[in-house]
């Protein structure tokens, strides 16, 4: 496939395979864009912008319902496309494209509530006379730099406000699986956007990314990546609004008098969704010492129950990592807790790009596997006695995206709601539930600012005060 800068998609001499997770097989070639490309497609950018901020608000939502409207017509292209770039099963990718379509039909309808206030400016002495509002207006160019882990949704949710906005980008793919990303291009522009708004900027990011991320004329940087990706795009980017959603370590709690079957059945699915390579995957579990021994036999049960092979087949429950390099850094990491003291109750072996779902226990709480993101098919499983140890431990690590409670206690809920240090605390499900209209982030290492389409919308727009003195 090719780029897309201003409106045209640009071939280069040199490209960049994109490989198949499962067998390695090369499915296609993307252009190694340049230093040189980059720059024209923010310019390319800067000249849409002229044009998507006088864009009717009308005329943006018919767009993206057009958008949807393609994708909902190749849904199983879309499907396909994610299933072979990347890691996601087949049904988990039919999943991520219907979440897509709701994206951007949320994005046409947030359109339209880009709202403002008027100001009371006679509530101070010397504001008599005068009537005013604020309204939002677009603030340009923006560069979003999006993940392998969701190449459709997560380009959806930097693409879908933006252009509800009226802004325009420069969007870069994770290198791994840009085709999802280039395919909804293709839908944008079927959708009637104007040449130059959207622009897709494929290659190496040790190439391109610095005058990505520091061009002057870029008013706002989005990523969705890991946290020293964020550290080095901080240190490059100037002067510009900075949206970050860097990963984290999902902690989940399950007291002891939970709904047992459901907690298993939820946080399995959570564990090794799109092969534990989600933000938001269940990581760290803390188990109430009088259930312990009971849940962990059920749930080490039910992942071994897990079928591991091609993306494709329907009946696949989880897929390949999304290559090799990923796949020994995560068995590393799980040898090095080995080595600690950590014991594996199943799983623990790779097979090139495979890494089988993996359960511990006794796992040293300061191993790297236990304080850091291991994006892959791991969990591990801790025992307590006292909800204020298990909320402390949870909140031991360097990263707060989502943390879990399951319980039929009303007041443990609560406690739990209000004192774990995350972005989101999700009650009597796994830290892998998103609804894509809600503030979706961190604090600490887990990022900076808020996505979910409303939210999206605010951190893309700027207000813009108007006062009359009458």
């Amino acid at each position: 496939m090719k780029m897309l800068i201003g409106g045209a998609w640009v071939d280069k001499k040199e490209t960049i395979p994109v490989h198949r997770p499962y067998d390695g097989k090369v499915i296609d070639h993307i252009p190694a864009g340049t230093k040189e490309d980059v720059v024209k497609a923010i310019e390319s950018a800067v000249e849409g912008f002229q044009v998507s901020k006088k864009m009717p608000v009308h005329k943006r939502m018919e767009i993206l319902w057009g958008v949807v409207d393609y994708i909902r017509k190749n849904f199983e292209d879309f499907a396909k496309m994610i299933a072979s770039e990347g890691s996601k099963t087949i049904r988990e990718a039919r999943k991520e494209t219907a979440r897509c379509m709701n994206t951007i039909s949320v994005s046409a309808e947030e359109a339209r509530r880009i709202l403002g206030e008027t100001i009371p400016f006679d509530s101070f002495p010397g504001g008599e006379n005068r009537v005013g509002y604020y309204y939002r207006f677009p603030i340009g160019v923006i560069v979003a730099i999006t993940p392998f882990n969701d190449p459709l949704n997560l380009v959806a949710h930097k693409l879908g406000p933006a252009i509800a906005a009226g802004n325009s980008v420069v969007l870069k793919p994770a290198t791994d699986t840009p085709l999802s990303a280039l395919k909804l291009g293709e839908a944008f522009l079927a959708a009637g956007l104007p040449p130059k708004v959207l622009n897709i900027i494929t290659g190496r990011g040790s190439e391109i990314g610095d005058v990505l991320v520091s061009h002057p004329a870029v008013r706002m940087i989005t990523l969705t990546g890991g946290v020293e990706a964020g550290v080095q795009i901080l240190k490059r980017s100037g002067l510009k609004k900075i949206s970050m959603e860097l990963g984290s370590n999902c902690p989940v709690i399950v007291c002891e008098d939970a709904d047992m079957s459901k907690a298993i059945d939820l946080s399995v699915s959570g564990a090794f969704w799109a092969v534990g390579q989600n933000c938001i995957g269940v990581q760290r579990m803390f188990i109430h010492e009088k259930v312990f021994d009971g849940y962990v036999k059920k749930f080490v049960e039910q992942t071994k129950a897990m079928k591991v092979g091609d993306q494709l087949d329907e009946s696949t429950d989880m897929g390949a990592m999304i290559n090799e390099r990923e796949a020994k850094r995560v068995e590393e990491w799980v040898d090095d807790a080995v080595k600690q003291g950590g014991k594996i109750l199943t799983g623990g072996k790779r097979n090139g790009n495979f890494y089988d779902p993996t359960v511990m226990v006794d796992v040293p709480e300061n191993a790297k596997l236990a304080v850091e993101e291991v994006f892959g098919p791991v969990v591990l499983m801790y025992k307590y006695n006292d909800l204020d140890d298990a909320i402390k431990r949870s909140n031991s690590v360097n990263y707060g995206l989502h943390a879990a409670v399951f319980t039929q206690d009303i007041n443990k809920a609560f406690k739990a709601v209000y004192e774990l240090d995350f972005g989101s605390v999700i009650v009597n499900d796994s830290t892998d539930y998103r609804l894509d209209e809600m503030p979706f982030g961190g604090v600490k290492h887990s990022g900076l600012g808020r996505e979910g389409i409303k939210f999206s919308l605010l951190e893309q727009t700027e207000p813009k005060v108007v006062c009359f003195n009458l």
